[in-house]
């Protein structure tokens, strides 16, 4: 299955570069699933940006629904599904917002049109129809013509620190392969590994 490691991180990174090398697109779309304050879970697909010790990183709309139950209930988890390798993992852990700093530098990063995007659309929110995003992006492509479009302060990143990461594999006649690492409580950064029954 290729769980080799105690780090649960190292084994991600594999099943993520071969992911990369399989699916035909968005290797690092995953489902985020949070839950606000009335108890209602909530799950749409992100993209995952960074990973690494420090975490999983994706950036939103601070203004919607996934932001706003985050302030509410700073909990949540990720599921990558990969259907060319039949494989998933499912990470869970709280979330923090990631630094002005970071979202800057990312922001700057993507392709200008995405810039536009983010600043023309407010997410989440009713719209009456194609015409009223369209009239709000030739707003702000002529409010920054030629020049750099800084972040909106209304869009930023989060980052979820795993505490829980359930690797599976698909096996014949549903005798699936799965493993569970948890962080030790008297080690954090040591991992405690568990086989499941699938």
């Amino acid at each position: 299955m290729g769980i080799e490691h105690q780090d649960p991180l190292t084994t991600f990174e594999r099943w993520m570069d071969k992911a990369s090398r399989t699916e035909t697109n968005n290797p690092n779309a995953m489902t985020l699933a949070t839950v606000g304050e009335d108890g209602r879970p909530s799950a749409r697909m992100v993209l995952l940006k960074e990973a690494g010790p420090e975490g999983f990183v994706f950036y939103t709309n601070l203004e919607s629904r996934k932001s706003q139950q985050l302030g509410e209930n700073a909990n949540a988890a990720l599921l990558f599904h990969w259907k060319s390798l039949d494989r998933q993992i499912r990470i869970e852990g709280p979330v923090h917002a990631v630094s002005a700093d970071e979202a800057d530098a990312y922001f700057a990063s993507r392709p200008r049109a995405s810039q536009l995007g983010a600043w023309a659309s407010r997410q989440s929110r009713p719209m009456e129809g194609i015409a009223a995003l369209e009239k709000q992006i030739a707003f702000y492509t002529a409010k920054f013509h030629v020049g750099p479009v800084p972040r909106p302060e209304f869009w930023s990143g989060f980052c979820l620190k795993p505490e829980r990461f359930e690797f599976w594999q698909e096996g014949k006649f549903r005798l699936h392969t799965r493993f569970l690492f948890t962080q030790a409580q008297q080690h954090p950064q040591e991992w405690v590994v568990q086989r499941l029954f699938p």
